[in-house]
């Protein structure tokens, strides 16, 4: 049978292609984008200033991306279920100060104080729940409020200030400069705790459901999914990550921070997971796409300490980036855009 030239080179072109485009669907094109982006900010960076590749600041910039990293795990998933959480730093705020505070009244216990730290967040996570659930707020509305509520909690119990000392304990050491086959023990809880979330929403029913809350919640419910259910569960497992970030932060400034320490921790947060493919209409997110966001974030914020950027130019970095991101999704969406129309 005769095979027409152009056929055959078409053929073989798409021989070669179908593995690349194999390989970008596993990838995913979002984070492709990332990749290449942030590629470009190392080369940018490292040809500015030579020591972006030393290993002390390489070291430097995975250990200052943890508690955002944790965070903006945790808010993947509710934004993946159509919701949001803007209350995530003050709870690690919160839970910073119990976690020491709890250290100090109980005779330097570490023990007592991190599960002080967790009971606290997990009972911050249920309030959220239980305001949107039962009091049927929207979640942007609710957890606005309880970002102000949370924070003047923090500040009540300790009035205002820094309180208790974990620097000299052993165990608050180890989490804020010890380290395990190399790599700090920071880094190794944030890479369990994304691991363990990556497993539930891809390999588990309970992920499934939650991506199927987010891109319908009608027909969830009509397959018979519990949504208020998982609502309530999702914000108690984001008030307990939450206060595993305010332990951390406990533990690398030695003391209970009400405020200092956690302080914008929700926009860098929501940042993250909108650069990494979260669509805020739910549904739509992966881990590997916000981790690789929370990286170029945490290079870029190093990169412009670096070469002497003023501080405030990072916060308008940050938010540029954020209208930036969500530009994108709603250009990609095809959905009407708010506004008056061109």
């Amino acid at each position: 049978m005769h095979v027409d030239e152009g056929q055959a080179v078409t053929e073989g072109q798409r021989r070669r292609v179908a593995p690349l485009r194999r390989l970008l669907d596993q990838i995913g094109v979002q984070n492709v984008s990332l990749l290449i982006a942030l590629a470009l900010l190392v080369a940018l960076v490292g040809s500015q200033d030579a020591n972006f590749f030393l290993a002390a600041n390489l070291r430097s910039i995975g250990t200052a991306i943890t508690i955002t990293g944790l965070l903006a795990v945790v808010q993947t998933i509710v934004i993946i279920c159509g919701a949001l959480d803007i209350s995530v730093g003050s709870i690690a705020g919160l839970g910073s100060v119990i976690c020491a505070m709890a250290f100090e009244a109980t005779s330097d216990n570490p023990v007592l104080g991190v599960g002080a730290a967790l009971g606290v967040g997990l009972l911050c996570g249920l309030a959220n729940g239980a305001i949107i659930v039962v009091g049927r707020v929207n979640p942007v509305i609710a957890t606005l409020a309880t970002l102000a509520a949370f924070k003047g909690v923090a500040q009540l119990v300790s009035d205002g200030r820094a309180r208790g000392y974990t620097g000299a304990d052993d165990v608050f050491v180890f989490l804020a400069r010890g380290s395990v086959f190399g790599v700090t023990t920071l880094i190794w809880v944030l890479a369990v705790v994304a691991l363990g979330v990556h497993v539930m929403l891809k390999t588990t029913d309970i992920g499934r459901n939650i991506y199927a809350i987010g891109g319908n919640d009608t027909a969830a419910r009509l397959a018979g999914i519990n949504i208020n259910k998982y609502l309530m569960a999702v914000y108690a497992l984001t008030g307990v990550v939450a206060a595993v970030a305010g332990i951390l932060i406990t533990a690398r400034t030695g003391s209970g921070q009400p405020v200092s320490g956690s302080e914008g921790l929700e926009l860098e947060a929501i940042t993250a997971a909108a650069l990494g493919g979260c669509a805020f209409k739910g549904g739509k997110g992966t881990i590997a796409g916000t981790l690789l966001a929370v990286l170029l974030l945490g290079v870029l914020s190093n990169g412009m300490t670096l070469l002497g950027v003023n501080p405030f130019w990072q916060n308008l970095a940050k938010g540029g980036l954020l209208v930036a991101a969500v530009v994108i999704q709603q250009s990609r969406s095809g959905e009407r855009r708010i506004g008056l129309p061109t």
